[in-house]
């Protein structure tokens, strides 16, 4: 007798989605397929809640360089810091036209949270199901 395949249920969400929730909820660049160095097209499987355990970011500040070695901060300098403020020092440095964008750039490439933090919080704040997520990265 041949047996049956084993089936689990997952929420599927595009990158995409994903993207456009967090910057609802939170009111900041995000860009999750940027973060890590930029991830390849794929999957990213997430489980919320996370309990494997607690981890964040131990970064409160970061150079203001897009696409710099140092990525990540902790979610509370993320929940904390304003796209504004971070805008001035990008004007200090470039010409009005780019710094918008260099900024943009900056929260998405390096000024960003473990997601597992984002996940944790939003499952806290009863936005998020529990349950077995994939985010499906393609752009």
């Amino acid at each position: 007798m041949t047996k049956m395949l084993k089936t689990k249920t997952v929420k599927l969400v595009s990158v995409h989605d994903w993207d456009d929730f967090v910057v609802e909820v939170y009111g900041k660049p995000y860009t999750f397929q940027q973060q890590d160095g930029c991830k390849e097209r794929g999957i990213e499987q997430i489980t919320v809640p996370y309990k494997k355990y607690e981890w964040d970011f131990k970064n409160t500040e970061i150079p203001f360089v897009v696409n710099g070695e140092e990525m990540g901060v902790s979610f509370e300098t993320w929940l904390n810091t304003s796209p504004e403020d971070t805008l001035k020092q990008f004007k200090d440095e470039h010409y009005e036209g780019s710094a918008a964008f260099d900024n943009d750039l900056f929260w998405e490439r390096n000024f960003y949270p473990d997601v597992h933090m984002i996940v944790n919080d939003l499952y806290s704040k009863g936005l998020l199901e529990a349950g077995e997520y994939t985010i499906v990265i393609d752009w």
